[in-house]
This record gives C-alpha cells, structure tokens and sequence, in this order.
C-alpha cells in the first residue's frame, strides 16, 4: 500500500512525502503463561475501578467481591472465558464505604485481594 502525502506551506513551497507500507499484518496477543489477578486501580476508589486478571487456558472463571462479612456483593464474572488478558470495571455506586475482598476463582486458581471503598 503506498500513502502519499502533500503539505503547502505559507509561502507556497510545497512539500511531498511518500510512505510505503511493508506489511499490514496485524500481531496477535501473546496468551498469559498463568494465571493472576491484579491489585485493582485505583484504590481506594469511589465510585469504580478497574480489576485485571489473566487466564492461560480456556476455563470457568469466576470473579466475585465480598464484603467483610464474606457475603458476596457482586458477581463481576461468572462465565467461561478463553485465554487472554482481561480487565473488568467494578461500579460500587451503591455501596457504602468500606473494604472489600475480591476472587478470582477458576478449576486451577484462586486468588484474593483487598480494596476499599472510599466516598
């Protein structure tokens, strides 16, 4: 594929570029060797935040928030998911501030971690 490009400056001298394109392949994701779950940001945090996991095979994932009580507030995941690398927003609009814990959970994994609600 070939670009070309023409800019006129103030002065009427014009110039020309010309750009080729080698390759338009696009580079796919690299899948993640393990499975992880990220300390969430920001945090604290009012009223989202952004929870990154990864998974590195096709799997059930589960990724729940608890409250201090171990009562599950919110189910963010629930669904099986191909490898990749994910990134979930978690809204807590209508909870009050606190800590919380959240898990990740698959056949292979469990991971938890904390954060707080800060209004």
């Amino acid at each position: 594929m070939i670009y070309t490009i023409t800019a006129l400056e103030y002065f009427n001298n014009r110039t020309v570029v010309i750009l080729t394109a080698i390759s338009t392949e696009e580079t796919s994701a690299i899948s993640p060797k393990q499975f992880s779950l990220e300390q969430n940001f920001p945090n604290p945090f009012n009223p989202a935040t952004i929870i990154k996991f990864s998974v590195p095979q096709k799997s059930f994932v589960s990724l729940k928030v608890f409250d201090v009580l171990g009562i599950a507030v919110q189910t963010l995941v629930g669904e099986e998911r191909p490898a990749g690398n994910y990134e979930v927003t978690f809204d807590a609009a209508k909870l009050p501030s606190g800590v919380y814990f959240y898990t990740l959970q698959t056949n292979n994994f469990l991971a938890t971690k904390k954060l707080i609600v800060l209004k």
